[in-house]
């Protein structure tokens, strides 16, 4: 009988140490930053430099005017902006 006793009391300390556990688990998964929600949310196009080909963001990107070829040019600096209008 008191082996029975022990047995029922190892089984209900490892059920609470593995309830325990899953708690910790779902907290630490809720505390995590979810992303914004919505399409596109958080998304930056890259583009890439008409001159030099280096690719950098559209947003930090210099659009030109309207080239020799009729259309716009993208360009990483102010130098490369002139030296393709120049051309």
């Amino acid at each position: 009988m008191k082996y029975l006793l022990v047995a029922a009391l190892v089984l209900v300390v490892f059920w609470l140490w593995r309830h325990n556990r899953q708690a910790e688990r779902n907290e630490a998964a809720n505390a995590r930053p979810r992303p914004p929600s919505g399409q596109g949310a958080g998304v930056t196009e890259i583009v890439a430099c008409d001159v030099c080909q280096v690719h950098l963001p559209r947003s930090e990107a210099l659009i030109g005017t309207k080239n020799k070829k009729g259309k716009q040019g993208i360009y990483c600096s102010e130098a490369h902006r002139r030296q393709a209008e120049t051309r």
